[in-house]
């Protein structure tokens, strides 16, 4: 079987092929692709800017120009990235490979080291390119490459994290948030260590997840995406050596800030320390750990039937048990969720360490932030899918709890230690410890104590299906 050329079926990674129709929204960002166009992004921006520092070599220019510097990084495509890629075949320099491309884009010769290439046909406005001429070695001008680099890693993680995986995310809230609202007083049998305990709410059960996410997500937001664009050791030296009396650092933040939107970040050394990186990263990871805990409590709750999974015809859930609707989607979103983990923790301890200036380890482990993000958003919809299938079962949940009386030991052994009762707790755990107990034995020791006749009263309203506290209230309000 010829497998050389690829396609979702001999794709080496799962994102790329198995799932690519689920990862696709990553891939115009975090591709390789994508990576030059962010670059050429960063270049362009550079230029402008310098067209407009008041530099006697290089003037304002025109709207014309303009325009067609601003196409050359919205009219990029996968062709353009294949011509970058083409140059980098012999520079065997990325950086310099997209500033080649831009020269060649803008009507200038390649050097001569690249005349094998086969000439590109360039089309270019007589005022573009006397323009462009004038100012083609301000391309780049007095940059390093992780100028280039950082700043378009930083707007390829913002636009990852603020177009796919918080949209992923927080449409798993909303399904969560509308599953809470829904079952907010569907009173159900809580569970510590596996054994029945205290009743709770399903609403308020998923409510707590809804609250966790919530703040997890607001973390995730809030992470300032950073970029430098200072030279080769971050003092701006070769900036200063063309243009001693000009105050870069200033005009570096401007087009950080204004035009990359980006945080400036003042002190680097040659690269940008990624320390947001890590803080995001940890961030979107939390956040996984939390779906991880909701993938196998719904797990957990599916196998007591508390929940039921709404069937689609022709699919199998076992290949010789006709009966089997497995829980699929949360075992697919919690394993996917550790493969996002693990890329995503390694990258968070790895990526702020460099020797020195800086070396290359960062480099290549960079290259693997659409893997982490994939996996997370892989996750976020098979978990989605997965909530989407629920059915809850009413009658099930109900059942277990009309069947464990035994919960009423904490609050009739509670209001025996309001009225001063010796040994409410010791009572009560002789009584129900380890054997259950029915209702009317727990009435039965209830109307023999020495309470106030009001006390009884209430207690003997109880049942577990009442005894929820606030659940209700919270759930809601959620």
């Amino acid at each position: 079987m010829e497998l050389s050329a690829l396609s979702a079926l001999s794709a080496l990674s799962p994102l790329d092929g198995r799932y690519v129709r689920k990862t696709g929204a990553l891939r115009p960002i975090l591709s390789e692709a994508g990576f030059m166009r962010h670059r050429v992004k960063v270049e362009i921006a550079w230029l402008k800017a310098l067209s407009k520092a008041g530099f006697s070599e290089i003037r304002p220019f025109s709207d014309v120009t303009n325009k067609f510097l601003d196409a050359l990084v919205n009219d990029f495509a996968v062709d353009d990235a294949a011509r970058i890629k083409d140059i980098e075949a012999i520079t065997n320099h990325d950086v310099k490979a997209v500033e080649y491309w831009i020269k060649e884009s803008i009507g200038l010769s390649l050097p001569p080291e690249l005349s094998r290439l086969q000439a590109r046909p360039i089309t270019v406005d007589a005022i573009v390119t006397d323009e462009l001429k004038t100012a083609a070695e301000f391309i780049h001008f007095a940059c390093t490459s992780e100028d280039i680099n950082n700043t378009s890693h930083g707007m390829m993680i913002k636009a990852a994290r603020d177009e796919v995986v918080l949209p992923a995310l927080n449409a798993v809230i909303e399904q969560l948030r509308s599953i809470a609202h829904q079952n907010a007083s569907l009173s159900m049998l809580a569970r510590t260590h596996g054994q029945t305990a205290s009743p709770t709410t399903l609403g308020k059960e998923i409510a707590n997840i809804v609250s966790r996410l919530q703040r997890a997500a607001g973390k995730i937001a809030a992470v300032e995406i950073m970029g430098k664009m200072n030279g080769a050791v971050g003092n701006y030296n070769a900036h200063f050596s063309a243009y001693p009396d000009f105050d870069w650092e200033n005009f570096s933040r401007n087009v950080v800030e204004n035009s990359l939107g980006l945080t400036f970040n003042e002190y680097t050394i040659q690269i940008e320390p990624h320390d947001y990186i890590a803080e995001l990263f940890d961030a979107i990871a939390r956040a996984n750990t939390i779906l991880i805990d909701l993938n196998r409590d719904i797990w957990s709750y599916i196998s007591l039937g508390y929940f039921k999974q709404i069937t689609k015809a022709g699919e199998v859930g076992s290949s010789t048990m006709p009966h089997k609707v497995n829980p699929i989607d949360f075992e697919n979103s919690e394993g996917n969720l550790g493969m996002a983990n693990a890329l995503l923790k390694h990258m968070s301890e790895k990526l702020p360490i460099s020797r020195w200036q800086r070396d290359l380890t960062d480099s290549t482990v960079l290259r693997n932030i659409g893997m982490a993000l994939g996996y997370t958003v892989l996750a976020y919809d098979s978990c989605l899918r997965g909530l989407n299938k629920l059915e809850v079962n009413a009658e099930r949940i109900t059942h277990d709890l009309e069947d464990a009386w035994e919960v009423l030991a904490e609050p009739v052994q509670t209001v025996m230690r309001r009225y001063g009762i010796e040994n409410p707790y010791e009572q009560l755990k002789a009584l129900t410890r380890g054997k259950g107990i029915e209702k009317q034995d727990l009435q039965e020791f209830i109307r023999n104590l020495d309470l106030p006749q009001s006390a009884k009263n209430e207690l003997l309203k109880m049942t577990p299906a009442s005894y929820t506290g606030i659940a209700t209230k919270l759930a809601e309000k959620i």
